[in-house]
Parts: C-alpha cells; structure tokens; sequence
C-alpha cells in the first residue's frame, strides 16, 4: 500500500488580538510655580491646578482655569485656614525690606 506523500506545514504562530491599552496623554505641568517666602510681581502665576485645591487670598487672582496668579508685587505666603482649606496670598513688601532680606 502507498501513502501519497501530500503533507502541508502551516505557520505555527497564532494572530495576535488587538489590545486596548497602550496610549497616554502627555503631563499637563500642574503644581506650585512660585513658592511660600518668593518674591514676585504682577502676573506672575503662582499656582496652575484643576478646580480650587487652593484658593486665592489677598492679593491673589483666579483665572477661569482655575490658575492662581499674583495682582500685586510683593512675597507669597501659603496659609492653612477652616478646617482643612489652603489659600496663596501675596502680600506687598518695601523696596527697602527687600533690599535688606538679600
């Protein structure tokens, strides 16, 4: 009896699925930008933040995106007030003062 030689040898490596996963969104670059004791001036941004982690006091304007930036020239103070809230305040200082500091 013969057997007809006919075999066939196929690829032995299944298809991959496709995945759901590999992509990210690059950083927003979030955070404090002027720190408690820094001197700064007149639109400087101090904190950039999504909603208000903290809130503006004295001295200090809220964009509508929530950025936190210094109306007047003066010396960043971050304060604790309530229970459990914080507030960025810039309050001015003399030209003589700072000099002095340095």
């Amino acid at each position: 009896m013969r057997y007809p030689m006919d075999l066939q040898f196929f690829a032995q490596k299944k298809a991959g699925g496709s995945t759901k996963n590999g992509r990210d969104s690059v950083g927003k670059r979030l955070g404090v930008k002027r720190h408690d004791g820094q001197f700064v001036l007149a639109g400087n941004i101090l904190v950039r933040q999504r909603g208000t982690r903290i809130y503006p006091g004295p001295g200090v304007g809220i964009g509508k995106d929530d950025t936190l930036y210094a109306r007047i020239d003066g010396v960043v103070r971050y304060e604790r007030f309530g229970r459990d809230k914080k507030r960025v305040s810039v309050y001015p200082v003399a030209a003589e003062e700072l000099e002095a500091a340095e």
